[in-house]
């Protein structure tokens, strides 16, 4: 057991910066997803819009689609330190606007719709650094471990996060929601200052001439090990990965339950996501595109349950799966793109990782939103999961394709001399 654990928090052990990090992205993460749940539970609450939350997801990760290759750029060239105290102090800043309004009675639809686009602004910078930081905490070799043990940290939240969100719109009101976001990002970057500098692993910086965006597309693109993962992980993200969309209208239109039920079906699927996060953080294997076609399958195959489960409770049961497969596909993804980029692109690199998870919003989203009222919230659980089914069946035969061709080309090359000879 004791050997288990040193395995799992491995980087956390190793690392003073890493341990400050976690422990202040941890309290940060419930305050996020007190603002996740609160904010889609507002936009329902003044429209009654599927479409609506939809386009609310689209205008707070859209900036990401279109500046997040820039933040990218920003991250390889600049102390990625210093950029996440700036966009953590603007998030403080955007939540605590957000629950004045609130508090005062004055929000608007388009007061949120205003919010969530600076909210995506500040994204667009702040995703590619935090995301490229891990190895400048870690190195290279506990890279995975951090990864996944953040993620554990950010799901753990997400079990705590919307449970608490639900009971506080139910008792306090929304506003708090977001005021307590607001306090909570003062952990993280109290973290960020108390880090000592020296012990950070730096790493390779990009020059400041022009033209190091469209290179670092081109890297992408010309990588085998970088292009193929990201291919996959755009098509999930894009659309499969918007059933969160999907869940104020299964508990309201199928369920008819309220803030407090749709929080426990978002904290279900985070307590899924933490098992799946913890779990990689245990695990050696590199990750590889078996792996991903793997974890997408799961992600369909649980999906689908929960398009079927005929009880509120059932329903709840069925969230853990998918949250526990989709953190697995995600970490995954994320992983391959890190470990197979070259250090003075990887923030460029997570910029694009960012920009397919993020910035894909905007397109599935708010037609997830839309069917999902069209069609209803179960039979567009059941369409998402039918399609990451068919896209890991996808990778998984194209992968042993290859396979069966790199064998082919290494018997003919172990055989070469012999016919040679003959």
């Amino acid at each position: 057991m004791t050997e288990a654990l040193r395995r799992t928090f491995a980087s956390a052990r190793s690392s003073r910066n890493f341990r400050l990090f976690l422990s202040g992205q941890f309290v940060s993460a419930i305050g996020t997803w007190m603002n996740f749940t609160a904010s889609g539970w507002l936009v329902w609450r003044l429209t009654h819009s599927g479409a609506a939350l939809g386009v609310n997801s689209a205008l707070a990760f859209g900036p990401m689609l279109i500046l997040g290759a820039w933040g990218g750029v920003l991250a390889d060239r600049f102390n990625k330190r210093k950029i996440l105290i700036t966009t953590q102090s603007a998030y403080a800043l955007l939540a605590l606007v957000m629950a004045t309004l609130i508090g005062t009675g004055a929000i608007e639809l388009w007061m949120v719709y205003v919010l969530s686009v600076a909210t995506g602004l500040v994204t667009a910078i702040d995703n590619p650094s935090r995301q490229s930081f891990y190895v400048e905490m870690v190195g290279e070799g506990d890279l995975t471990n951090a990864v996944s043990l953040n993620s554990a940290a950010f799901t753990g939240a997400r079990v705590i996060g919307p449970a608490i969100a639900g009971i506080v719109i139910a008792a306090a009101g929304m506003a708090w929601c977001f005021g307590l976001d607001s306090v909570s990002y003062l952990f993280v970057l109290g973290a960020l200052v108390a880090m000592r500098p020296k012990e950070l692993h730096a790493q390779r910086r990009t020059t400041r001439d022009r033209g190091h965006m469209v290179a670092g597309l081109k890297y992408v693109w010309t990588t085998d090990n970088l292009r193929r993962p990201l291919v996959v992980l755009a098509v999930m993200f894009i659309c499969v990965f918007q059933w969160q969309v999907l869940l104020p209208l299964l508990s309201e239109l199928t369920f008819n339950a309220g803030a407090r039920e749709f929080g426990l079906m978002s904290t279900a699927a985070g307590i899924g996501a933490f098992i799946g996060a913890i779990t990689t953080a245990h695990g050696h294997r590199d990750p590889g595109m078996r792996r991903l076609g793997l974890f997408a399958c799961l992600v369909g195959v649980s999906m689908l349950l929960v398009s079927v489960a005929p009880t509120l409770p059932l329903a709840m049961l069925t969230m853990v799966p998918v949250g526990f497969a989709a953190m697995c596909f995600m970490i995954t993804g994320n992983t391959m793109l890190q470990t197979n980029a070259k250090p003075e692109a990887r923030g460029r690199v997570m910029a694009l990782y960012g920009i397919v998870f993020l910035g894909s919003t905007p397109f599935g989203a708010p037609l997830a939103g839309w069917l999902g009222q069209a069609l209803g919230p179960r039979l567009e659980f059941a369409l998402m999961g039918a399609l990451a089914i068919g896209v890991g069946a996808v990778v998984l035969t194209l992968r042993r394709r290859a396979q069966e061709a790199q064998t082919v080309e290494d018997v003919v090359a172990a055989g070469g001399p012999a016919i040679a000879a003959r």
